[in-house]
């Protein structure tokens, strides 16, 4: 049996009395590239919210690392979805990668020489070094994106989770960020994807969570991400995935 990085047992997560998400038993395998598929309103990212703490959940437990989710906390870094940052906010890209050393530094000592050592090492490794001093607002999408995961890289967690990281952005830009993230899980990392793109996830990710408010399937990406299952997962046909052999 893997090792988990994350573990979720009967999780009920309810908006108003509606389930979003309904007795959910799931976990994610330490060291691995995994992503969580399903439609729109499957709760995708209120699985993500819900293990970090950011959504008050009705019933179950999440374990992070073999830990409570705050006391795991350290060890997880976040990158929302793109819709959700206030990209008007005064700030550049490098202030924004440096906000990953915030954790360690505390509330008192700010960023010094090392700290911009390190914000800039993680622009340059995502190739947008030459932006640091761009503010955020002027970025294209894969750009924004690259930054936030940036922040997220410097923060030098073990668990990272990204909201549809590819959401809107450009085709260079998404190869950059799959080429971290396979760099990230060679060290040993655990990288959490919600994802959209059905042509991509056996390209880039080695375990799958299927996902329809409950859970539908999960194991590595070659066992579960088949016809049957995404035909149970979305509903209706899929009858161009079947015709060009993606699953």
């Amino acid at each position: 049996m893997l090792d988990k990085a994350v573990e979720i047992e009967d999780l009920t997560v309810a908006y108003l009395g509606h389930p979003a998400l309904w007795d959910v038993d799931a976990s994610i395998p330490r060291g691995s590239l995994s992503c969580i598929l399903g439609p729109n309103g499957a709760g995708k990212s209120t699985l993500l919210k819900a293990a970090l703490g950011l959504l008050k959940i009705s019933a179950g437990r999440i374990r992070l690392l073999g830990q409570s989710i705050q006391a795991a906390l350290p060890l997880c870094s976040y990158v929302p979805q793109r819709s959700g940052v206030d990209w008007d906010f005064p700030i550049t890209v490098l202030e924004v990668a440096r906000m990953g050393t915030y954790g360690r530094l505390g509330l008192v000592r700010r960023p010094g020489k090392k700290e911009t050592s390190e914000a800039m090492e993680a622009l340059e490794r995502l190739q947008i070094l030459e932006l640091a001093n761009r503010p955020i607002g002027e970025l294209s999408g894969g750009q924004q994106q690259r930054c936030f995961l940036a922040r997220a890289l410097v923060q030098n967690a073990e668990l990272y989770f990204l909201d549809e990281p590819f959401q809107g952005i450009d085709a260079h830009s998404e190869r950059v960020i799959v080429e971290m993230l396979k760099d990230l899980r060679s060290k040993g990392k655990t990288i959490v994807v919600v994802h959209h793109d059905l042509q991509t996830v056996k390209e880039y990710f080695d375990y799958a969570i299927l996902l329809n408010v409950r859970l539908i399937d999960q194991g590595p990406t070659s066992q579960v991400v088949t016809f049957e299952n995404l035909k149970i997962t979305y509903g209706g046909t899929l009858p161009f995935l079947r015709e060009n052999n993606h699953v």
